[in-house]
């Protein structure tokens, strides 16, 4: 994301720690952390957060905030607010995220356009999100067969058409049809999502249920299944399912001569 100049003073600058914080947390991000006035942070696993500690003093935590008796909605506009409030008092504030701070966070997006308008400084650093860690994990290549990704009750809702040639990521695969802050694994989500794929795939092909390490010597978690066993595996809040491909790609031969490839 570009970052315009602001004219007041305070500014926001929103990094990934990646699913490694500390190890997959760039350079780059690691200095603003270190020299930021006030440093935010919310991460999936509690025992990063001694390292964040470490690195700036000011270090507070924003998963107070994620209680499961609250609405989805009100969670997310308090982070936003927590956030703002630190740099309308003129500090130049750094908000650590897990994974990529861009992939599937609202908040990160929503703080740096109020921060803009607003007249602040404000930008946002990449980190390893988990679809990197699945690419490396799983073998899968996406320049080779390319890839389709999508929410996964965003697949469903708005009944999304994948070529089933090529790979398939679902996202947020726990919750369909919920919220993250209802902290329980939708088994109904996943019996409708299993019979859509069904419908698409056939019940018999086979689907990885993926979730990456995010400890140093830890193994991914790493389950497969066919497609009509989906609802029995063994989801949770941060699951992704892969869906490889059934076929190989029909190749257009019109359109490789016109590209002057060998057919």
């Amino acid at each position: 994301m570009s970052a315009p100049e602001g004219d007041r003073a305070g500014s926001l600058t929103i990094v990934g720690c990646g699913i490694r914080p500390g190890l997959h947390t760039t350079s780059e991000s690691r200095v603003r952390l270190e020299r930021a006035d006030k440093v935010l942070y919310l991460l999936a696993e509690p025992a990063p957060t001694t390292w964040l500690h470490r690195l700036n003093a000011s270090a507070e935590s924003l998963a107070p905030l994620y209680r499961l008796d609250r609405p989805h909605a009100e969670v997310y506009e308090d982070v936003i607010s927590s956030m703002l409030a630190w740099v309308r008092r003129g500090l130049d504030v750094c908000v650590a995220f897990y994974g990529h701070p861009g992939v599937f966070d609202e908040t990160s997006h929503e703080a740096v356009r109020r921060a803009r308008a607003e007249g602040f400084r404000a930008r946002m650093l990449p980190g390893i999100s988990a679809e990197d860690c699945l690419y490396v994990d799983l073998g899968v290549d996406p320049g080779r067969q390319g890839c389709q990704s999508f929410d996964a009750t965003d697949f469903l809702v708005f009944g999304r058409a994948p070529d089933v040639s090529v790979p398939l990521v679902l996202w947020q695969l726990g919750v369909i049809g919920g919220t993250r802050t209802t902290g329980t694994v939708s088994r109904s989500g996943l019996r409708i999502l299993s019979e859509r794929l069904g419908e698409l795939y056939g019940p018999d092909h086979e689907v990885v249920v993926y979730e990456a390490s995010p400890f140093p010597a830890g193994r991914p978690m790493v389950e497969r299944c066919p497609v009509r066993r989906l609802a029995d595996a063994s989801v949770t809040g941060l699951s992704t399912l892969y869906v490889p491909p059934t076929s190989d790609p029909v190749r257009d031969p019109t359109m490789a001569a016109r590209l002057g490839l060998p057919s």
